[in-house]
């Protein structure tokens, strides 16, 4: 039904930039979620930056500042900016999306069982 496939990653010193991008197809619903996570070794799953299908968007504290999301709707992709980046962002990011949620929520989600669409996943290492 919705395929998600993540690029973009790559290794970085502290303080480079990269520029995550995620390619859904079968994304037809006028109201959904879109975000990007990440799960380092030995951690849970962390909602990053989520944005819903009216560009509301929504950030973890821990990258406010520093990291951007979009998405660019005709060409059906989700991009996370990623500035000033630190050695703890190192870990494997996820596109994921949310179709069909029984309730709306003001803001995007960062909670990742509220997403029911996954990508494979992109790693980001980031040296010091």
């Amino acid at each position: 039904q919705v395929q998600l496939v993540e690029s973009g990653g790559g290794s970085v010193q502290a303080g480079g930039s990269l520029r995550l991008s995620c390619k859904a197809s079968g994304l037809t619903s006028s109201r959904y979620y879109m975000g990007w996570f990440r799960q380092a070794p030995g951690k849970e799953r962390e909602g990053v930056a989520t944005i819903d299908s009216n560009d509301r968007t929504n950030y973890a504290d821990s990258v406010k500042g520093r990291f951007t999301i979009s998405k660019a709707n005709a060409e059906n992709t989700l991009y996370l900016q990623m500035n000033s980046l630190k050695p703890e962002d190192t870990a494997m990011y996820y596109c994921a999306a949310r179709v069909g949620a029984q309730r709306w929520y003001f803001l995007p989600p960062l909670k990742s069982n509220e997403y029911n669409y996954w990508g494979q996943g992109t790693q980001v290492t980031v040296s010091s």
